[in-house]
């Protein structure tokens, strides 16, 4: 017995995206916004761009994340690629974070939001100064000797001076 289909149409066949390795498609534009494309992601880089490395400071930013989120993107940033973490403390654990590489070149599409944002909506305005929650801007605590080699570690993190007022 020969089944037909009523419909005179092929069946469009769904991509498989384990063998191919995309989400949507092979387009740049949905593949990048696969990886930051949510309400998030890219304000978390871009606080790491300017020098906030820890949970703690990566969740006092202006926009007010909450705890459940950033934990889930700093998890799928650093699944990406796109960051790496490394403990400064180990009872209780807890980490610094930095942008690897990958991540740090997605400061052009930083910058290229920020021009944008400043050109098209009316009142918008970029962060003129480092993070006020900044490690290096502390003063010394009684966990300096825990922390000494995050502060030092992390002293060149910020972008060159031209660029650190953009984002």
């Amino acid at each position: 017995m020969q089944v037909t289909h009523s419909s005179g149409k092929p069946k469009r066949k769904k991509p498989k995206t384990e063998a191919r390795g995309f989400l949507r498609s092979p387009c740049a534009v949905a593949c990048t916004l696969d990886l930051v494309g949510d309400k998030w992601s890219l304000l978390v880089v871009r606080d790491l761009l300017r020098g906030n490395v820890t949970y703690g400071e990566l969740q006092n930013s202006l926009e007010g994340i909450p705890t459940n989120i950033l934990a889930d993107r700093l998890k799928r940033l650093e699944e990406a690629g796109l960051i790496a973490k490394s403990a400064y403390q180990q009872h209780p654990v807890r980490y610094a974070y930095e942008l690897t590489e990958k991540g740090k070149a997605l400061s052009d599409v930083l910058l290229a939001l920020v021009r944008w944002g400043k050109k098209h909506i009316p009142g918008t305005r970029t962060l003129e100064s480092p993070g006020p929650h900044s490690v290096r801007d502390r003063k010394p605590t009684r966990k300096q000797d825990q922390k000494s080699w995050l502060q030092s570690a992390h002293t060149e993190r910020r972008p060159p001076s031209d660029s650190k007022l953009i984002y």
